[in-house]
């Protein structure tokens, strides 16, 4: 099969021939229709966040079921699937107490380097993220994921893979954002897009949607966004304060930077919280205001949204077909892996919501 892959960090991807193995006793073979380059990836593909190389990046992704190992009871050859990369156990204590994304158990997420599923001339490549979306197969555990209904276009099943499971369910699960209450959206990206588009569907009030470009920011407002901040023109915490003086509810942070972290602390009111969904590199310290401790406030992370994904992957689609959940719009453009650093580079740039790269001969 052909795949892109990454051989050192801050050069460009190599679309090449590599070898996948055959399923083991609960492996699934997928034929990939459609895969998201996802901003998560550059923070790998840069060096940001190490990996073992080489690699085949990629991880929201969505296909068709092709093969299924001895023991896989849940898929079948021709079911339309998506992936995700918080794959589970089911039985550890994370995942018996309802918090899959925590799950870290190593038979089932797979260290880093451990995965023998891909080859390239004899020579190992590594797996990157349970998934390596990006390439005409993948190879994953089934508890990586949830099948479909068929009549879901799949290049707008795969954003629900991540962008768009990460920023749901930070708003839903994460932050548990009510109806009436008020939120800020720190970068108008495809993660932030999502958490505008979940925070409107959840019944917010005020949806503040922040960034620097103008275009993102007129989208963020067809997507549900009731206030926009172009945070070039000034200090984005006092445009906020302008709008809702006391403070919003829930500030969701969606870039992963310190500056734009500590932006968010500063924006929400006594009792809010801020939600990091964002990357912050490692070794990078925020600095918080202490006194603000004392009014309640709170900070926390949120990995995928905190999701059970073959739950909220049903109902994200649900909220789609009924015109709720906006997906068409959140793809920008479609490209065959051929041009995949042009979509790499599109998304560097940070001009566009989403970059599909999708397949030839796949529903």
């Amino acid at each position: 099969m052909l795949a892109a892959v990454l051989e050192r960090t801050g050069q460009p991807l190599v679309v090449d021939e590599v070898s996948i193995a055959s399923p083991g006793p609960r492996e699934v073979l997928v034929r990939t229709a459609a895969v998201g380059i996802c901003h998560s990836d550059l923070h790998f593909i840069d060096g940001i966040y190490p990996c073992p190389l080489p690699t085949v990046p990629g991880h929201e992704v969505a296909g068709v079921v092709e093969a299924v190992g001895s023991q896989v009871s849940e898929f079948k050859p021709g079911d339309h699937v998506i992936g995700c990369l918080s794959v589970f156990c089911g039985h550890c204590p994370h995942c018996i107490t309802g918090r899959l994304v925590l799950c870290a158990t190593p038979d089932v997420k797979l260290p880093p380097g451990t995965a023998k599923r891909l080859s390239r001339g004899g020579e190992h490549v590594n797996q990157l993220l349970q998934l390596s979306g990006y390439a005409e197969q993948i190879l994953v555990h089934e508890h990586a994921l949830v099948k479909i209904r068929p009549d879901m276009p799949l290049d707008r099943a795969a954003l629900i893979g991540c962008a768009v499971m990460t920023g749901f369910g930070a708003v839903v699960h994460s932050a548990g954002v009510r109806a009436g209450e008020t939120v800020a959206v720190i970068g108008c990206g495809g993660i932030g897009l999502a958490a505008i588009n979940a925070a409107y569907v959840a019944g917010a009030s005020r949806i503040i949607a922040v960034d620097r470009i103008p275009a993102k920011l007129e989208f963020a407002r067809s997507l549900g966004a009731t206030d926009l901040i172009d945070a070039s023109a000034g200090d984005p915490v006092a445009q906020m304060r302008e709008i809702v003086p006391g403070g919003v509810d829930h500030a969701f942070e969606a870039i992963g930077l310190k500056q734009t972290t500590e932006q968010a602390w500063q924006m929400i009111a006594s009792g809010g919280t801020a939600t990091v969904i964002g990357m912050i590199p490692p070794g990078v310290k925020v600095e918080l205001h202490g006194p603000d401790f004392l009014r309640e406030k709170k900070i926390q992370g949120s990995l995928m949204g905190s999701n059970r994904f073959r739950v909220d992957a049903p109902r994200i689609i649900e909220l789609y077909l009924q015109g709720r959940i906006k997906l068409d719009e959140l793809i920008s453009q479609r490209i065959p892996l051929a041009r995949i650093n042009e979509g790499i580079e599109a998304l560097r740039d940070g001009n566009i919501a989403r970059t599909v790269v999708t397949f030839d001969g796949v529903a």
